[in-house]
């Protein structure tokens, strides 16, 4: 059977992230124009654009299309941003920000997800994304401050160094709270301090790291 994944991309937009009320037009072009599928393993492709997260291998997942737009959006991204990365995996997220922003920094602990994910991202044209093998929860302390950092996994605290890392008026989006039950929040950082905003319950595989969970 042959797939219309662009249909099924226009799909998504429309059900399972317009719908859910992410309004950013530049947003839903983007989760309408990257291509999911091309980012997931070859034997579960048909159900790329699915309302769900899917494994990638190594224990990983590449997450549901509606938390990547929301997470996405959250961050507020007009187009010159310089934004830092946690959690590569697939590379899916880093390719729809890199539609979005100036560069991308991406690190991921993992080294063979890491190279999956910089194969496809180059197969796919995406120059302006920078990746490193590390613990993400470390960040990338020589090339901030960073205009936002998102973090694609559940850390038990805020790490502070990636607080650190963002410039004045930066936005950090990141899932914290227990190891299967979290809260995806919004940080912005000031001269003064930060200010909190909680969005949406989650569920995330864990940041693991120094700063984040034991492994």
């Amino acid at each position: 059977m042959i797939i219309d994944f662009e249909k099924e991309r226009s799909r998504m937009v429309e059900e399972q992230i317009a719908f859910r009320g992410v309004t950013d037009p530049r947003v839903l072009a983007v989760m309408g124009k990257v291509p999911r599928h091309e980012f997931m393993p070859e034997a579960l492709r048909a159900q790329a654009y699915g309302d769900h997260a899917m494994p990638i291998g190594e224990g990983q997942t590449i997450s549901q299309p509606y938390i990547v737009a929301l997470m996405t959006e959250l961050l507020e991204l007009k187009g010159d941003e310089r934004v830092l990365e946690i959690g590569t995996g697939s590379g899916y997220q880093a390719a729809v920000l890199a539609e979005l922003c100036q560069k991308v920094f991406t690190i991921e602990r993992v080294k063979t997800l890491a190279d999956k994910a910089r194969a496809t991202l180059d197969r796919l044209g995406y120059k302006n994304v920078v990746m490193k093998v590390y613990d993400g929860t470390y960040g990338w302390k020589e090339m901030s401050p960073f205009d936002a950092i998102i973090v694609t996994a559940a850390a038990p605290d805020v790490p502070d160094t990636l607080v650190e890392q963002l410039k004045d008026g930066g936005r950090l989006v990141i899932p914290v709270g227990e190891r299967y039950s979290q809260l995806l929040l919004k940080i912005i950082k000031s001269p003064s301090g930060t200010v909190t905003k909680t969005s949406i319950p989650c569920i995330f595989v864990p940041l693991i790291g120094a700063k984040g969970w034991r492994e």
